[in-house]
């Protein structure tokens, strides 16, 4: 039985069209929702042969941006499923990857489905975009419904 869905966003238009049929699904199966934003860590400056990256941000200003950022797309999320009637918990992540984040969090919650968005990307701008849904899709033992 699924008792707990993990909604991941990446604030897109299509994320929120998942969101809202996870909602639906979460509604009807009387499930708890856990919504997740996954951000990359820090990336300090690079110095060494000759070349040097001055970063804007320090740490610490990088981390309160991307916290911030991710409180933003999970507060857009958790409207559209508290809408539905449906409560939610949030969870910003930080992670290299956005789909090792993903399941990672999945994992950790105990959740009993994914429900994601997939862009469609193919061919080409599959490669060179790469596909976190497909990533999921492919290393995920928990169940994942992919939203288009």
């Amino acid at each position: 039985m699924i008792s707990h869905l993990l909604i991941p966003t990446d604030g897109s238009p299509l994320s929120l069209k998942a969101a809202r049929a996870g909602a639906d699904l979460a509604l009807q199966l009387k499930a708890r929702v856990t919504t997740v934003f996954v951000f990359s860590p820090y990336q300090p400056a690079y110095a060494g042969d000759g070349l040097y990256f001055n970063n804007v941000y320090s740490e610490k200003e990088y981390m309160a941006g991307s916290r911030l950022h991710a409180d933003k797309m999970l507060a857009r999320v958790d409207a559209i499923i508290s809408k539905k009637g449906v409560k939610c918990a949030r969870e910003a992540v930080m992670n290299i990857t956005p789909w090792e984040g993903i399941i990672k969090t999945a994992g950790k919650l105990k959740c009993d489905l994914i429900v994601m968005a997939s862009h469609g990307r193919s061919g080409l701008a599959g490669v060179v975009l790469g596909s976190q849904t497909n990533r999921v899709l492919t290393h995920s033992k928990i169940p994942v419904l992919v939203c288009r």
